[in-house]
């Protein structure tokens, strides 16, 4: 079985390297960063009691896994690997810079994979001597519990990279799907106007945050309303990821942030870990209009956005429709998958809200993807 390096002992990193070992794997977890080590070894230790505690593991196998993750200051360790996965900083000159050490000390037949949720892997990858053994590996947090991974091969990613990139996740019981190198791959690019639609129904006044939430659970079946999920992220990652895939896209008005959310991070409101989002957790939360006619229409208008970002991205072939809906439902839990959610509702009825919201606005953002506009004209479904 081979080695598997991580790099980055962050949160996403631990997880990763706790998954490699539960499966098996000898891993090396490196972070430069004082103290960095010491902290995921102290979390994983209390992560895995809790699972002894609760019977999902013994504690022989508590005990194997821990011993099979050698925690390190020292990037030389990494040597011997037939995977490494980069899961640092949102930084791609600094990632390129680590990539290139990293190629230095591996062999030839080393996968080396990035975690990135909006870089190119593309221009990860043009680091090094040997790009085509580089692809995008993007796990979701928390890493252990969450079971979509997107596989993302750049342009030079051989054939046999993804191959073997793609069986190794799947050995460790992942659901995989493989997307396009385009900005946001399929999550983070179709799930933009969960936040983004809300936002702008709150900035227009129609409804509160705790309006919007309770309309997108209780009526919609989502598991978190888009103001609660943003508080749960943070709204600088939110943020940065939306201005990311915002620029990325040459300035797309689809993509376009928030005032609303730049201002809540500018004022350091993170959301949980801040102890104060759109919601003060310090004090009760507050009540939502329950009004179902109002929380249909905030429903609708969000989830006509969110099918029609779905279809585009079927429409540029960022990946197969299978696997977009199988991406969120599984990467962010969505009730449903979109496309088949739009077989549903009827095609005719969705092209029909964005257009009206188009004439209305006058705005490119609501602008219906061709594929729906082909599909309800030739009376055809995704399914």
């Amino acid at each position: 079985m081979i080695k598997v390096s991580v790099i980055g002992a962050g949160t996403m990193g631990a997880g990763i390297a706790q998954i490699a070992a539960t499966n098996g794997h000898e891993v090396c977890l490196y972070d430069s960063f004082d103290g960095a080590t010491e902290t995921a070894e102290n979390k994983l230790k209390k992560i895995l009691n809790r699972l002894v505690e609760k019977e999902r593991i013994t504690q022989q196998e508590n005990e194997t896994i821990l011993g099979r993750i050698n925690f390190t200051k020292e990037i030389k360790e990494v040597a011997g690997s037939g995977l490494i996965i980069e899961a640092i900083i949102e930084n791609l000159s600094i990632k390129q810079k680590v990539f290139t050490e990293i190629e230095s000390l591996v062999d030839e037949d080393c996968i080396i994979a990035s975690n990135t949720s909006s870089l190119s892997i593309a221009s990860i990858a043009s680091a090094l001597k040997n790009p085509e053994r580089v692809v995008g590996i993007h796990f979701f947090n928390p890493a252990p519990l969450m079971p979509l991974v997107e596989i993302i091969p750049a342009v030079q990613t051989s054939e046999n990279t993804l191959t073997k990139a793609k069986s190794i996740i799947d050995s460790w019981k992942k659901v995989t799907v493989i997307t396009k190198d385009t900005p946001g791959f399929i999550v983070n690019r179709v799930a933009r106007p969960f936040y983004g639609e809300a936002l702008r129904i709150y900035e227009e006044g129609i409804a509160d945050f705790a309006t919007i939430d309770w309309a997108m659970r209780e009526i919609g079946g989502f598991r978190m309303g888009p103001f609660q999920l943003m508080d749960y992220i943070g709204n600088d990652i939110n943020y940065t990821v939306t201005e990311t895939v915002f620029t990325a896209f040459y300035f797309d008005s689809r993509y376009k942030p928030s005032f609303t959310q730049k201002r809540m991070m500018e004022a350091g409101y993170l959301g949980r870990k801040s102890g104060r989002g759109y919601y003060d957790y310090s004090t009760e939360m507050p009540q939502a209009n329950e009004d179902r006619k109002l929380g249909k229409v905030i429903l609708w208008r969000v989830l006509a956005m969110l099918i029609n970002e779905a279809a585009d991205a079927l429409f540029l072939n960022i990946a197969t429709k299978e696997d977009i809906d199988l991406a969120m439902t599984k990467g962010v839990n969505y009730p449903k998958g979109l496309l088949a959610w739009a077989d549903e509702i009827g095609l005719a009825n969705v092209l029909k809200q964005l257009e009206d919201l188009q004439t209305e606005y006058g705005e490119d953002r609501y602008r219906p993807s061709p594929l729906l506009k082909r599909m309800v004209a030739a009376n055809k479904t995704f399914y």
